[in-house]
């Protein structure tokens, strides 16, 4: 783990992992009730958008990463359970 709740750029990355050659940034989302519908919609074109540019920036500023491949994954906690959705965008 290389961050968690880390803000940058004027957005917050929520983890910032590295496994060999991969930094994934995984953004997490939750919702209590089933009602709320299901916490992966919550990661719209513009959150999409946000995340990339923090995530652009957070590398800018972690050169020593650089040469990494990056991904971002999105985990929805909700009532049904955990989601992990791998190269989410």
């Amino acid at each position: 783990m290389l961050a968690t709740n880390e803000w940058v750029g004027g957005y917050e990355l929520d983890l910032v992992l590295r496994r060999g050659r991969t930094v994934v940034f995984c953004e997490v989302k939750s919702k209590s009730g089933g009602a709320l519908g299901d916490p992966l919609e919550m990661v719209t074109a513009e959150k999409q958008r946000r995340l990339t540019q923090a995530a652009e920036s957070w590398l800018a500023a972690h050169r020593e990463h650089g040469e990494c491949e990056a991904r971002f994954d999105v985990v929805g906690v909700g009532p049904g359970g955990v989601e992990h959705l791998r190269q989410a965008f």
